[in-house]
């Protein structure tokens, strides 16, 4: 059953009103697992409220239509929103864009008018930065803590869509925040990537 309810139950941040946001905010959550690339996990999903903080609002219309430089020096800000704050500074600006040509700029558009997660898969392939894993994880993130199941979610999560604590889409509380560092420490001894393949 998919639900249209955007009340999650993410705990990932260690700040409670970069949480709340998250899990009331899809576009947030969007834009969180975007930065979430070669930087701690809770960095990452404070992005969104770090920006809000900054700008005084978190309008994905308002940010697509700044411009890129000005964008750049709020992302730089220190702390930085990113180990790599130019080339995410651009991303956040991108997708932004791509929200608000196709989706009324909002990230619960793009499964608004669709029933299949595979259609939703396609959806997010197309945005700056979601490749193939990073959009898996999002189908998974939004099932398991929104509520969002569309048709087919667990195949096209793959193996994020199983109950191993693998990615932030399991993340609920401290204690599975650790499980899931765990399952990555041991993933990463063994030579194995998050959907537990041998690394190339």
């Amino acid at each position: 059953m998919t639900s249209s309810s955007t009340s999650g139950t993410l705990f990932i941040t260690g700040n409670v009103k970069a949480d709340a946001m998250l899990n009331a905010n899809p576009s947030a959550l969007l834009i969180g697992l975007l930065l979430d690339q070669q930087v701690p996990m809770e960095w990452a999903f404070a992005g969104p409220f770090t920006l809000k903080t900054r700008l005084g609002h978190f309008n994905i219309k308002k940010i697509a239509e700044m411009n890129p430089d000005d964008l750049l020096a709020i992302c730089l800000q220190k702390p930085a929103i990113h180990r790599f704050p130019a080339s995410m500074a651009k991303r956040i600006h991108d997708v932004c864009k791509v929200l608000v040509r196709d989706y009324k700029g909002k990230a619960e558009n793009m499964w608004a008018d669709i029933t299949t997660a595979q259609e939703l898969m396609a959806r997010l392939r197309v945005l700056p930065g979601y490749g193939e894993e990073k959009s898996q994880i999002f189908v998974a993130l939004i099932a398991k803590r929104m509520d969002i199941k569309l048709l087919g979610w667990k195949a096209a999560a793959g193996e994020f869509g199983d109950t191993k604590f693998r990615t932030v889409a399991d993340i609920t509380s401290p204690e599975t925040l650790l499980k899931v560092r765990a399952t990555k420490k041991a993933q990463k001894a063994a030579g194995r990537d998050k959907q537990d393949k041998p690394l190339r």
